[in-house]
C-alpha cells in the first residue's frame, strides 16, 4: 500500500512539473533541400529533441496552467551541409498570446533569422547552461543558444504585454546569451556588425533604456487596446490609434530602429483587420500613420483598410 501511495504521489508530482512549463511551441525541421546521402531520420530526431528542449524545460520561476502556456511555432529550414554534422539554415519564429474575451491569438513575434549555423549529431543531448552558453563546442552550443535566446525573447514579449516592462528579466537573460554567444567563423547573428536585423539588434533595442517608450507602447497596444475590443470596440480602436501615433513619434525620434520594423512586420495583418472596421476618420488616420511606419506596405494599407 505504501509503495502504491508513493507511486501515485510521484505521478502527481511529475504531472504538476509537466504542467508548470511555460511554452507550447511546435518546432518543425524542414530538410528537403539536403541531398539523399544524409539519413533524413537525423532531422526527425532533431525536431523531437528541440520540441522537448523548449516545451519541457522550466524557463521562469512562475507556475503556468495549461491554458496559460505561450503558443508558438519555429520553422528550422536546413539549407546546406557545411561540414560533417554541421548545417546551415534559417529560422522563422512566431509566437502569440490570447486576446481577452476571445479565441483570437494575437502575434507577439514574427521574426526571420536568416543565418543560423549549428552542429548536431543524432541523439546528442541539447543542453543549455546560462553560465556557460557556448558549452564545450561553439557550433553545438549555437543550437541550444539560439533556441534559448528565442525562448527568453518570447517570454519577455509576453510579460511585457501584460504589465509595463515586466519582460525585462527575460530580455536580460537573452542579453546574457548575446554577450556570451558561441564564436566561430561560420557563426553569425550575435554581433552588431552581422547585419541590421539579427539577434543582436532585436535584443539591443529591447534592453536599451533610450527606447523604454517602446515597452509602454507594447503594453498599451495589448492591455488598453486589443484586450478591450470585446467590451468596447470603438474605444479600443481609438486607443490603438493613439498607440500607433506614439509609435510614429518614437520612430521619428529614433529612425530605422530594428524594433519598429519588427513591430510592423509582426502586426501588419492584425492592424489591417482592426482598422478596416473603424470609422472613416479613424481609417484615414490609420492609413496615414501606418503607411509612414511601413512604407513597403503603404499600398496594401490603402487598399485593405479603406
Amino acid at each position: 500500500m505504501n509503495k502504491l501511495i508513493f507511486f501515485l504521489l510521484g505521478l502527481c508530482f511529475c504531472f504538476s512539473i509537466i504542467n508548470a512549463q511555460e511554452l507550447q511551441v511546435k518546432v518543425t525541421v524542414n530538410a528537403s533541400r539536403i541531398n539523399s546521402t544524409v539519413d533524413k531520420k537525423v532531422f526527425t530526431t532533431l525536431q523531437n529533441q528541440l520540441n522537448n528542449f523548449l516545451n519541457n524545460r522550466k524557463w521562469t520561476g512562475d507556475n503556468y496552467k495549461s491554458n496559460e502556456k505561450i503558443n508558438g511555432t519555429i520553422l528550422l529550414n536546413v539549407e546546406s551541409i557545411v561540414d560533417q554534422n554541421v548545417y546551415k539554415g534559417s529560422l522563422i519564429i512566431q509566437a502569440s498570446r490570447p486576446v481577452y474575451g476571445s479565441t483570437y491569438q494575437s502575434p507577439l513575434l514574427n521574426f526571420q533569422d536568416a543565418d543560423f549555423t549549428f552542429k548536431y549529431i543524432e541523439y546528442q543531448p541539447i543542453e543549455f547552461n546560462e553560465n556557460r552558453v557556448q558549452g564545450s563546442d561553439p557550433l553545438t552550443g549555437n543550437l541550444s543558444a539560439c533556441f534559448a535566446y528565442y525562448a527568453f525573447t518570447i517570454l519577455g514579449l509576453d510579460y511585457d504585454s501584460y504589465a509595463p516592462k515586466a519582460g525585462d528579466t527575460y530580455f536580460q537573460k537573452a542579453q546574457n546569451i548575446v554577450n556570451n554567444a558561441p564564436e566561430a567563423s561560420s557563426i553569425n547573428g550575435w554581433k552588431l556588425f552581422d547585419g541590421l536585423r539579427n539577434r543582436y539588434w532585436l535584443n539591443e533595442n529591447l534592453i536599451n533604456n533610450k527606447y523604454n517608450k517602446i515597452h509602454d507602447i507594447f503594453y498599451s497596444y495589448y492591455r488598453e487596446g486589443l484586450d478591450k475590443l470585446t467590451t468596447s470596440d470603438v474605444d479600443a480602436r481609438k486607443k490603438l490609434l493613439e498607440v500607433i501615433k506614439k509609435l510614429q513619434s518614437f520612430n521619428q525620434d529614433n529612425q530605422n530602429t530594428a524594433i519598429v520594423q519588427f513591430f510592423m512586420q509582426t502586426k501588419t495583418t492584425e492592424l489591417i483587420g482592426v482598422f478596416k472596421n473603424s470609422t472613416s476618420d479613424d481609417k484615414a488616420n490609420a492609413i496615414d500613420l501606418l503607411s509612414k511606419l511601413d512604407y513597403a506596405n503603404a499600398q496594401k494599407f490603402k487598399e485593405e483598410v479603406k
